[in-house]
C-alpha cells in the first residue's frame, strides 16, 4: 500500500483551495453563504461608486489637490499648497484619498474610489464579525445573521450618501469596524495582540476625526472586561496596555504638529491658539457635545441648524429619521430581548455575549451623544451608527426567529419587532407624501401581512414553515423597502459635499440634500463639475465659486476676478488672500493655485495678523487681498487687518473688494 503524504498547503479530500474558499466559502459552509456575501458587496460598490462625477466637499477636495502638489501640505492637511492653514480635521482620511490622487492623477474618481472601497470593506468586516459571533452555534444561523447585517449596512441611506463623498467619516467607520472586529477576535481567541490592534485602529480613527473615534471605546472596554477568558487582574492589565497603544496611535501626529516650529508649518485650522490640542478639546471635541464657544460654530450654526434640536427624539425627527432610524425599533427590541434571555439564562445557543455588548454598547453610546449634543451636528455623523444597527439587526433577526420557532412563550417577540419596524417606516415615508406615495402603503400592507401570518403560523404548527416563509418575505419588505428607496437617491443626483444626505428633498434645511434641503454640485473647473448648474444666487458670477453651501459662510469669486488674479500673480506664492475657505477652496480647485484662507473654514480663525500679512507682502509671497465679504480680511471683522489693507493697498479698478498690496 502506498501512503501519500499531505504537503503543507495541499488541499485535503473534500476541502477547497484558497481561491474556491474565497468565493464559495469553507467546506461545510452553506452553499449560498459566500456567493450571497459577494453579491451584497457588489451591490454596495455600485451604490457607492456609480456616477460619482462632481461629488465632493470642496473644502477637503482643495486640501487633497494641494497635497498632490506639496508633501508639506499633504502631511499637515493644509487647504492650500503654500501651507498657510490646515483643514479643521486631522489628515489621515485626506492621506488615503491624496495618495490615490498622486498615483492616478487628481480627479473625482481617484479621490472618491478609495471612499467607495472603504465602505465596501466595512460591510465585509461587519459580515465577518457577525458570522464569527455564532461560532459556537451549529447550522446556518451565523451565515444568515451575517447576510442580514451586510444587507442592512449596504442599504443604510446616510451610509450610501457619505460613501460617495470625501468627508472623513467613511474612513472613520472602516477603522472603527476594524477595531470592533479585532476586539471580538481577542475575546474569541484569547490573543492579547488582537486587543492591541483594536486599540491601534481606534487611534487611527482619532487621526481621521478626533474624539468621535473614542465613542466606541466604552463598548469595547466593557466587553473585554466582562467577557475575556482570563483572570480579572490580567484583563485590567490588558486594557491598560491597550490604553497605551491607543494614546500613542492617537497622539503621534498631534504631538509632531504641536512641536513643529509655528513659523514653518501651517496654522492649525479650527483652533484658537494654533495647536492641535486646542482643536481636540474645543472645536472638534467638547464644543461639539456641549455647544460651548467655538464648538457651536464650526459648521455655520448650532446643532439645530443641521440635525435638528438636541433631545431624545433627534434621531427620529424629519431631518434624521430617513437617514438612520428605520431599523432602530427593531434593534431596541432585539437588544432588550437578548439581555432578557441572558439574564434568565435561556439563550445558550446564539451569538456570544461579547457581540451583544460590543454592538449594543456602540449603538447606545452613539445614540446618547448624537441625540443630546448641543454643538454643530450634521446628519452624516450618524453613519457611525450603521455598523451597530446592521450587526444588531442581523443577530436579532436570527435570535428572535429561533425563539419564534422553538418557544411559544417568546414567539410574540418577532411579530412585535416587525410591527414596530414596519409601522415606523410607514410614519417616516408619510412625512414626504408626494415622494413615492404608494411606497408607504406597500410597507404598511407588508407589515400587516407579516404580523398576521407570523401569528397564524405559530398557531398552526403543521403549516408553520411554509406560512412563515411568506411572513419573512413580507417582513423584509416592511423593514428594508423604505431605506432601500432612500439609498438609491444619491445615484440620481450629486450630493451636497458638506452635508450629504439621501432621500427626497423637501427644502427643510439650508444646507444639504435629502429631507434637509437640496443637493449641491462641485464647482466649474473641477473634474465632473457643471458650469451652468453650479451658478448659485449671489455667488458673484458663478463658475469660480460654485460653492452651494460647502465650505463655510461667505461669498464667491467671479470668473473675471479669477482670470485677473491668474494673469497678474507673477512670482507670488499665493494667488490671493481671502476671508474664508469658501472662497479659497473654489479658487484652488478652479485655478490649481495656492490661495490663503485667512479665517479658515468658518472665517473666524485668528490665523492672520497685521504683522504676518505685512511679512508675506514684503517678502513677495502675496500681492492681492480680497476684502469685503465674510467679515473682512480677518474673517471675524478684524478691524486692524481690514484697516491696514484699506489704508496701505490700492483698490483694483473693476474688481470689487480686491486690493493690490505690491509696492
Amino acid at each position: 500500500m502506498t501512503v501519500t503524504a499531505i504537503r503543507p498547503g495541499h488541499r485535503a479530500a473534500g476541502g477547497r483551495g484558497a481561491l474556491a474558499r474565497a468565493f464559495l466559502g469553507a467546506h461545510g459552509d452553506p452553499r449560498w453563504s459566500r456567493p450571497a456575501m459577494w453579491a451584497v458587496l457588489v451591490v454596495a460598490f455600485v451604490l457607492y461608486a456609480w456616477a460619482l462625477s462632481g461629488n465632493a466637499n470642496e473644502y477637503y477636495a482643495a486640501a487633497i489637490l494641494s497635497g498632490t502638489k506639496s508633501w508639506k501640505a499633504f502631511f499637515f492637511g493644509a487647504i492650500d499648497a503654500g501651507s498657510f492653514i490646515t483643514v479643521d480635521k486631522p489628515p489621515l482620511a485626506l492621506w488615503v484619498m491624496g495618495l490615490s490622487a498622486r498615483i492616478f492623477g487628481y480627479g473625482t474618481w481617484s479621490m472618491l474610489l478609495p471612499q467607495a472601497l472603504a465602505g465596501v470593506a466595512a460591510i465585509g468586516l461587519v459580515h465577518s464579525a457577525v458570522r464569527r459571533a455564532f461560532a459556537s452555534c451549529s447550522g446556518a444561523a451565523g451565515h444568515v445573521a451575517a447576510l442580514v447585517a451586510a444587507v442592512v449596512m449596504t442599504l443604510t441611506p446616510i451610509t450610501v450618501a457619505i460613501n460617495r463623498d470625501n468627508n472623513p467619516d467613511t474612513v472613520l467607520v472602516l477603522l472603527l469596524v476594524l477595531s470592533a472586529w479585532f476586539c471580538l477576535e481577542a475575546l474569541r481567541t484569547g490573543r492579547m495582540r488582537s486587543l492591541l490592534l483594536a486599540a491601534f485602529f481606534v487611534g487611527l480613527g482619532f487621526n481621521a476625526k478626533m474624539l468621535q473615534a473614542y465613542l466606541v471605546v466604552p463598548a469595547l472596554a466593557l466587553a473585554y472586561l466582562v467577557c475575556a477568558g482570563v483572570p480579572w487582574l490580567r484583563r485590567v492589565g490588558h486594557l491598560l496596555a491597550a490604553g497605551v497603544v491607543l494614546v500613542v496611535s492617537s497622539a503621534w501626529w498631534m504631538v509632531i504638529t504641536d512641536l513643529w516650529p509655528e513659523d514653518s508649518r501651517p496654522y492649525v485650522g479650527g483652533s484658537t491658539d494654533n495647536t492641535v490640542w486646542d482643536l481636540v478639546i474645543g472645536y472638534n471635541g467638547l464644543g461639539r457635545v456641549f455647544g460651548q464657544g467655538r464648538g457651536n460654530g464650526g459648521g455655520g450654526g448650532g446643532g439645530g441648524g443641521f440635525g435638528g434640536e438636541p433631545g431624545a427624539g433627534r434621531l427620529f425627527n424629519d431631518i434624521l429619521a430617513g437617514q438612520i432610524s428605520w431599523l432602530l425599533p427593531f434593534c431596541v427590541v432585539a437588544l432588550a430581548f437578548a439581555i432578557l434571555l441572558r439574564v434568565r439564562r435561556l439563550n445558550a445557543d446564539g451569538p456570544s455575549g461579547a457581540a451583544w455588548l460590543v454592538w449594543g454598547g456602540w449603538l447606545a453610546v452613539h445614540y446618547v451623544v448624537f441625540s443630546f449634543s448641543s454643538g454643530t451636528f450634521h446628519p452624516y455623523y450618524t453613519t457611525a451608527m450603521a455598523p451597530a444597527v446592521a450587526a444588531l439587526a442581523g443577530m436579532g433577526f436570527v435570535v428572535m426567529w429561533e425563539a419564534y420557532r422553538r418557544s411559544r412563550a417568546w414567539a410574540w417577540v418577532l411579530p412585535v419587532a416587525v410591527a414596530l419596524t414596519g409601522g415606523w417606516s410607514f410614519v417616516v415615508l408619510r412625512r414626504t407624501p408626494d415622494w413615492l406615495p404608494w411606497l408607504a402603503w406597500v410597507v404598511l400592507g407588508a407589515t400587516l401581512v407579516a404580523v398576521v401570518v407570523l401569528v397564524l403560523a405559530r398557531l398552526r404548527a403543521r403549516v408553520a414553515v411554509r406560512i412563515a416563509a411568506v411572513a419573512l418575505v413580507a417582513a423584509v419588505v416592511a423593514g428594508l423597502a423604505g431605506p432601500a428607496a432612500y439609498a438609491v437617491t444619491p445615484l440620481q443626483s450629486q450630493v451636497n459635499g458638506s452635508n450629504p444626505t439621501a432621500g427626497p428633498s423637501s427644502g427643510r434645511m439650508g444646507f444639504g440634500g435629502g429631507p434637509g434641503g437640496t443637493r449641491g454640485r462641485m464647482p466649474a473647473g473641477f473634474p465632473g463639475g457643471d458650469d451652468q448648474q453650479n451658478a448659485q444666487p449671489g455667488s458673484g458670477g458663478g463658475g469660480r465659486s460654485g460653492f452651494g453651501g460647502r465650505g463655510g459662510p461667505g461669498g464667491g469669486v467671479s470668473d473675471a476676478m479669477g482670470t485677473y488674479l491668474e494673469a497678474n500673480q507673477g512670482s507670488a506664492t499665493w494667488l490671493v488672500a481671502v476671508s474664508s475657505a469658501q472662497q479659497a477652496s473654489g479658487l484652488i480647485l478652479s485655478t490649481g493655485k495656492p490661495v490663503i484662507a485667512m479665517g479658515g473654514f468658518t472665517g473666524s480663525d485668528p490665523a492672520m495678523t497685521v504683522d504676518r500679512l505685512q511679512s508675506l507682502i514684503s517678502s513677495g509671497q502675496l500681492r492681492y487681498v480680497l476684502s469685503g465679504s465674510g467679515g473682512g480680511p480677518g474673517g471675524r471683522g478684524d478691524s486692524e487687518v481690514t484697516s491696514w489693507v484699506q489704508q496701505n493697498c490700492a483698490a483694483v479698478d473693476g474688481q470689487e473688494g480686491l486690493y493690490d498690496c505690491a509696492g
